[in-house]
């Protein structure tokens, strides 16, 4: 195969681009880093300045995993560049040159991730891009010898960090480090952000802090939304969104080390602050679908559940009782949800949400209510009837395109087609309760949407979701 090589272009600007005194000034770094001890790490948070300002940050979290057994490395860096919506890219490269040498790219898991419509190759995203090379000569002499997955992320919102999230999940194993590159807030009228001129120091803290902790809390939807309140000029909320919602559910995120510019320089005018942060857990723990509804307890599903019937209570009877619960970050997820009403074992009512636009809860309280009184197909559901309706909720990963039917799985995939203008979806279970084959749910499927049965194997686009169902027993 042709070598490609990709040449790092940081070298005497970024970092000296001698390669003994790069080594040297890297190894002191590590030397004098003493991150307190987590086990089992999986993945990091590290910033991505020149090594003068940020160096010492990032060490804390690369000492906890120099020497260890990865065998490849995914590097998630921001695009500082050139802008590129709902999409990451990945170099159409076979290695990538540093002063310390080359690291070969694991072309096996870069062939399996450019199968996903969310990644691509745009050569102008990697030249000069220092997020994702700023990571890799301290990688280098960290853990020697590894495989690398370079991604250059462009600005996603919640669904798009979880398409490609859905992805990674298919590549990464037990030898695999996910790093998220990325610096916090960039303080300063450089920046276009002054939300404060007085007690800088602090209130920037407090501001990176209040973020960190829902980084920590793994709370994708309430970090993104923060940046959205605040503004917060964290430049890689995208690959740190990725990391979120790639994580199984039993990991944690530990803070290592929290700096800035302006304790280096003294300057807070014009100053940029650094985390460095652990992840520990396994990969391929407990299994989720794209990361969507990772983090649901057995507690926030009871009151999931409690929540809908309270809202269907409440309109049909109604019912003045309070229902009194704070949800919690994961029931908090902006997550598509279908509602399913059954009766004696029958079918009574069914809507939802696909695309996701609101945080779980807020989509459970509403569709109850809509699968109760408005499904066109049942009549409203009448008091005398709550006691026997039994309620299913379904909360779903976003959807995502598929090139053919070939790639969709019955019982693990919903199944959304579009043709003609025309449309319909089944939930992941139909297939399994009707005990049909892919063949038989794709000519249903298209019958549900007004089209002839075969009409589904020409001209038709699709789309496929997951899904965490649970009801009341």
């Amino acid at each position: 195969m042709e070598t490609k090589v990709l040449h790092s272009e940081l070298a005497g600007t970024w970092y000296t681009d001698n390669p003994k005194h790069l080594a040297h000034e890297i190894d002191l770094f590590l030397e004098a880093a003493a991150p307190r001890p987590v086990d089992d790490v999986i993945g990091l948070l590290l910033p991505h300045a020149g090594y003068r300002y940020s160096g010492m940050v990032a060490a804390q979290g690369v000492k906890l995993v120099a020497g260890d057994r990865f065998r490849r490395v995914v590097v998630l860096g921001p695009s500082h560049r050139v802008a590129m919506l709902d999409m990451v890219s990945i170099p159409d490269a076979t290695h990538v040159e540093t002063p310390l040498g080359r690291i070969e790219l694991d072309r096996d898991a870069v062939r399996h991730l450019w199968k996903n419509d969310s990644v691509q190759t745009h050569p102008r995203a990697h030249a000069g891009e220092h997020s994702v090379q700023i990571q890799l000569p301290f990688l280098q002499r960290a853990l020697g010898d590894f495989k690398l997955v370079p991604i250059v992320c462009g600005e996603l919102g919640e669904s798009g960090a979880r398409r490609v999230a859905e992805a990674l999940l298919e590549v990464v194993d037990d030898q695999t480090l996910v790093v998220a590159s990325s610096d916090f807030t960039h303080y300063g009228r450089a920046f276009g952000y002054v939300p404060f001129t007085d007690d800088v120091a602090s209130r920037l803290e407090r501001l990176d802090m209040e973020a960190f902790e829902l980084v920590r809390e793994r709370n994708l939807a309430g970090f993104l939304r923060y940046i959205q309140r605040t503004g917060a000029t964290i430049c890689g909320r995208s690959p740190i969104a990725v990391l979120l919602a790639l994580l199984p559910s039993e990991a944690r995120i530990h803070l290592l080390k929290y700096d800035t510019s302006g304790n280096l320089t003294g300057d807070w005018s014009h100053c940029v602050s650094y985390v460095s942060a652990a992840v520990s857990g396994r990969w391929g723990g407990p299994a989720h679908p794209a990361g969507a509804g990772s983090a649901l307890s057995e507690a926030d599903k009871t009151a999931l559940l409690r929540l809908a019937r309270h809202r269907i209570a409440t309109r049909v009877k109604a019912a003045d009782a309070k229902f009194e619960w704070t949800p919690s970050p994961a029931a908090s997820q902006v997550m598509g949800t279908f509602v399913t009403l059954h009766k004696h074992g029958q079918l009574r009512g069914c809507i939802g949400e696909i695309v996701p636009r609101r945080p779980l809860h807020e989509a459970v309280a509403e569709q109850a209510v809509n699968a109760a009184l408005h499904d066109p197909r049942f009549p409203r559901l009448r008091p005398e009837e709550l006691d026997d309706v039994v309620i299913e909720i379904s909360a779903l990963t976003a959807p995502r395109r598929v090139a053919s039917p070939a790639e969709i799985e019955t019982g693990r995939h919903g199944i959304v087609l579009h043709k003609a203008g025309r449309s319909a979806v089944f939930l992941p279970q139909v297939a399994v309760e009707q005990g049909w084959s892919l063949e038989t749910t794709l000519s249903q499927l298209a019958r549900k949407a007004g089209l002839g049965p075969g009409a589904w194997e020409s001209g038709c686009e699709f789309e496929v979701f997951e899904a965490i169902v649970f009801g009341e027993k």
